[in-house]
């Protein structure tokens, strides 16, 4: 009798752990995601998006709405190396291949003192779709930057109307690093371009106070071109290397 006992006390441990290990290997995936927002400074008093929802779409083809927080943010209060989370939640997929940004009706632009409408009419009916290709880690945060660029979203149509049709360039923040400096004089809005040794071009324009910075850039060497208005000459810096997680500061540049 202890012997058949002892036998069951077996299969029973045995199924025991194979359970236990079923629940371990049944455990999905998680995949932390985050969505942030930056922008290159633009020569306007200020640029109103209203952000009502942002969507990814796994490597599955499903649609994933992400927790946002919803508002109408200033675009230019979010230059030169800031940013703020506009959504985030926990994916079940490794991959993402597109993000939906979406915007409600209250879009405006302020222009010497003068708040206009800003037209987004394909972001109202289906969205902002930037395509990108992203690998996630299981339990690592995964930080996505949606970079415009307000100088070349801002398109005037006459009249006084203005049309929003956004360049935005997304950064994924764990691969990359960023250059900044100021140019003296402190010119605003001269144009500050990155060139890689494979010929990638990566660009801003410096605020009013002649500061700037070069987000989303993978490592490399670069070579770095101010373009200021006349009569101040252009200048560029050769040889600046950045590595991943890092800003290269240039200091205070000349010219």
């Amino acid at each position: 009798m202890k012997k058949v006992n002892l036998i069951l006390c077996t299969i029973m441990l045995g199924v025991a752990m194979m359970m236990n290990a079923c629940k371990k290997d049944s455990k999905e995936a998680s995949y932390p995601y985050a969505m942030r927002m930056t922008d290159a400074p633009g020569d306007y008093d200020a640029v109103y998006v209203d952000i009502i929802g942002v969507e990814v779409t796994g490597g599955d083809g499903k649609a994933v709405l992400l927790n946002v927080n919803p508002g109408i943010y200033n675009l230019l209060d979010f230059s030169n190396g800031k940013d703020t989370l506009i959504a985030s939640s926990t994916l079940g997929v490794s991959t993402v291949s597109q993000i939906r940004l979406i915007l409600g009706p209250n879009n405006s632009i302020v222009v010497d003192s003068v708040t206009y409408p800003l037209s987004t009419p394909s972001a109202e009916q289906s969205g902002l779709k930037l395509q990108v290709h992203q690998q996630l880690q299981d339990g690592v945060l995964y930080t996505v930057l949606l970079d415009f660029d307000a100088n070349k979203s801002i398109v005037e149509t006459g009249n006084n109307t203005y049309k929003l049709k956004p360049v935005i360039r997304t950064i994924e923040k764990a691969i990359s690093g960023s250059i900044s400096g100021n140019i003296t004089p402190a010119v605003p809005y001269a144009a500050v371009t990155a060139v890689s040794a494979s010929s990638e071009t990566y660009t801003t324009v410096t605020n009013k106070d002649g500061y700037f910075v070069l987000g989303g850039l993978p490592a490399g060497t670069y070579a770095v071109t101010i373009n200021p208005a006349a009569p101040l000459n252009d200048k560029t810096i050769n040889s600046v290397v950045v590595t991943i997680g890092a800003t290269t500061s240039l200091g205070s540049i000349q010219l």
